[in-house]
């Protein structure tokens, strides 16, 4: 292998652990309980991806991934590396282990999320696509997200009132 074929290969390799950690979230301080103890590292955006977003989150003992929410435009898909998480959704519960997976199309009205009730922390992929005019919905809350034309994220409650 040359040497510019081992520079490309290696610009494209991420360390994890040297991703910054994103802890806190966007959610109205009403909400914000909900995930503390989540941090997310954005894989994908340290890898220069521009079509689709890999997430690695961990979820300390009693944090939840997000509020039940369900995306009009934007597929969803997890994968769990360490732990045990609980996959809460409109329909029921189940509990995910190492190497187990969920997708959530997009449009699907299936509100979800994942709690980790265990005593471990968990880890696990967070992997979507980055849809242009996204709406996301949050049935149980007084609450619904949209992206604008430039994909910041605009919060307001459900009478359509900011927050």
């Amino acid at each position: 292998m040359s040497r510019s074929q081992e520079l490309r290969v290696e610009s494209a390799i991420v360390d994890p652990a040297a991703v910054p950690g994103r802890r806190g979230t966007a959610y109205p301080p009403p909400f914000r309980h909900c995930v503390a103890g989540r941090e997310k590292r954005a894989l994908g955006d340290a890898c220069g991806l521009v079509n689709f977003g890999v997430i690695l989150t961990r979820l300390e003992p009693g944090a939840a991934s997000a509020l039940m929410h369900w995306h009009e435009r934007q597929d969803e898909f997890v994968y769990v590396l360490e732990g045990e998480i609980t996959l809460v959704t409109d329909g029921g519960e189940a509990v995910l282990r190492p190497g187990m997976a969920a997708g959530f199309p997009a449009g699907r009205k299936l509100a979800h999320h994942l709690v980790n009730r265990s005593s471990s922390p968990a880890l696990y992929l967070e992997i979507g696509d980055r849809s242009s005019g996204e709406r996301a919905h949050y049935p149980n809350d007084d609450l619904e997200a949209r992206a604008d034309a430039d994909g910041k994220l605009i919060l307001t409650h459900k009478d359509g009132t900011p927050w």
